[in-house]
């Protein structure tokens, strides 16, 4: 029996994911954010977030969750899922986790859904407000 070798790596998984979409700065972030073009959603775990702290009113969905939430068709969405043109910025720790879950929010049919280059820590780095 022959052994299944895979494909690609993450690190090639991952860029192959971010060539699907633009992905923002911190900066870009907040400004969509603050203008209402935009939800950040906060995918960290609640370790991180205690440590850390909070992008002010970014909403807080799980990772293991953020399909069933986001979906605008699922029976389990959020109210601020009102449809396939919702423009989703997802924020992990350091931009990793958040490019999968971008691509994912894609393959929902959610085809703006972007996320933030280098994560919370990009964002706290950029100066940017952050709440306990």
């Amino acid at each position: 029996m022959s052994e299944k070798r895979p494909t690609a790596g993450i690190d090639e998984l991952l860029e192959r994911a971010r060539q699907g979409y633009e992905r923002v700065d911190a900066h870009e972030a907040h400004a969509v954010a603050r203008a209402g073009e935009a939800l950040l959603v906060d995918i960290r775990y609640a370790a991180l977030r205690d440590r850390d702290g909070l992008v002010p009113g970014a909403l807080v969905i799980e990772r293991n969750e953020l399909e069933w939430r986001l979906d605008p068709l699922g029976s389990h969405r959020i109210p601020e899922a009102t449809g396939h043109d919702l423009r989703v910025v997802v924020i992990c720790n350091e931009g990793y986790a958040s490019s999968l879950a971008a691509v994912s929010l894609h393959q929902l049919g959610l085809h703006r859904a972007t996320d933030l280059v280098g994560g919370f820590q990009a964002w706290r780095e950029a100066g940017l407000p952050v709440v306990s």
